[in-house]
């Protein structure tokens, strides 16, 4: 998915930890073979050349599909897993050093709109409207997949593990001895103490290119096509992956007002938002 995971677990012997080990980390791959976009040949991948009609897709699939469509709705658009186009053109930008060209930007927006994509939950079957659509789900895939190799450990029994997916992680028991796992942030700094829960950073602190004195994030506004040019850093915690995960991005795109009421509205999720100032949701402390 484009990005490294690790995996920390207590457990009753090396053997036992090698062999958890290999099956979470097989199950993270399961996922990349069918979630990433970096992959020519991943279901997701596979979508678009089915356009116009309904595709019957695996329950992983569907479950970040319907996810990601849900949360689309909420926020007008302010996530949108169809930003694939446009996010292609802002990679090639952040290798070269330079804007997208404005009409190949046009171009992709032709194909980009969360309202092209539908799903049939009875069927499990999604529809996309248009051949040139690409999705990407870089904004939820890591998070889910976390979630999902913790529930591969406390399959075989072990419950005392975190996995991390960059800036994803999702937490399970505490370390012996510990109230939880400590998890330090930046600006400002703070150390939070979690366990069954999972907690998302969104920013531009690592993925970013500066054009023309300009610094452009990864993180690209639907409404624009352009990256995020606001300072923002959002830390989201929620009980699962692809919760803190998705809300991460969607609330960088919305802002510090719209973006915190977007949180107070979930039950469980609470936030920091870093932009010239620091706000909190009601749950954060």
């Amino acid at each position: 998915m484009g990005t490294l995971f690790s995996i920390k677990l207590y457990t009753s012997s090396a053997a036992r930890a090698e062999s958890a080990f290999r099956k979470a980390h097989a199950r993270i791959a399961e996922l990349d073979a069918l979630l990433s976009d970096y992959r020519a040949d991943s279901e997701l991948n596979q979508l678009p050349r089915q356009a116009g009609r309904p595709v019957k897709v695996s329950p992983d699939l569907y479950t970040i599909l319907a996810t990601s469509q849900r949360l689309a709705e909420e926020t007008d658009g302010a996530f949108d897993i169809t930003l694939g186009p446009a996010i292609r053109l802002w990679r090639e930008a952040r290798r070269d050093h330079r804007l997208p060209d404005p009409a190949a930007l046009r171009e992709a927006a032709s194909h980009i709109g969360y309202r092209k994509l539908h799903l049939d939950a009875v069927h499990g079957t999604v529809t996309l409207d248009d051949p040139g659509m690409r999705l990407d789900l870089g904004a939820i895939a890591k998070g889910y997949a976390a979630d999902a190799a913790l529930a591969v450990l406390a399959d075989l029994g072990i419950r005392r593990a975190l996995v991390a997916a960059s800036g994803d992680l999702a937490f399970g028991d505490p370390p012996p001895g510990q109230r939880g796992w400590r998890i330090g942030l930046d600006s400002p700094a703070a150390v939070l103490t979690l366990a069954h829960a999972a907690v998302s950073t969104s920013g531009d602190a690592e993925q970013h290119v500066e054009i023309e004195g300009r610094r452009y994030s990864h993180i690209i506004d639907p409404a624009t096509l352009m990256g995020l040019t606001r300072p923002i850093t959002v830390t989201v915690r929620a009980r699962r992956g692809i919760d803190a995960d998705s809300l991460a991005t969607a609330v960088s795109v919305l802002g510090g007002e719209r973006g915190l009421a977007l949180i107070e509205g979930h039950r469980g999720v609470a936030a920091r938002i870093v932009t010239d100032r620091a706000i909190e949701s009601a749950g954060w402390r």
